[in-house]
């Protein structure tokens, strides 16, 4: 019984190992991402917030809106991919999990500017 326990519980752990995606896919991913905060960041600079004065127009003002939203949850998915990229970096320079965490955090915000950088 007890091997059959140990082969099942070794056929569970490859199963559940953890894969990294392939590299292409991230790239992918990221251009994508990309793509989408510039359409986005497009869309909102052609918005002229003068016509909204007239209640007629207030119709219109679901395109900027979703590329707001759009823009900005690509924006944040653009700095976790570029962040989760140097995990593995990371974790072995940093000495503990505080500092793991703190290497994570500033690698956030440099790409958080970086990306807000792009857009400007």
């Amino acid at each position: 019984m007890s091997d059959q326990f140990a082969d099942f519980e070794m056929r569970l752990r490859q199963a559940l190992a953890p894969v990294d995606p392939p590299a292409e896919l991230e790239a992918r991913l990221e251009l994508t991402l990309n793509s989408l905060v510039d359409m986005a960041a497009e869309e909102l600079e052609a918005w002229e917030l003068s016509s909204m004065s007239d209640p007629r127009n207030w119709g219109r003002i679901a395109r900027p809106v979703a590329a707001g939203v759009i823009g900005g949850t690509a924006a944040v998915g653009l700095v976790l991919v570029r962040t989760q990229r140097r995990r593995h970096k990371r974790r072995r320079e940093s000495d503990s999990g505080v500092d793991l965490l703190g290497r994570t955090v500033r690698d956030f915000a440099r790409e958080a500017k970086r990306v807000a950088d792009d857009l400007l």
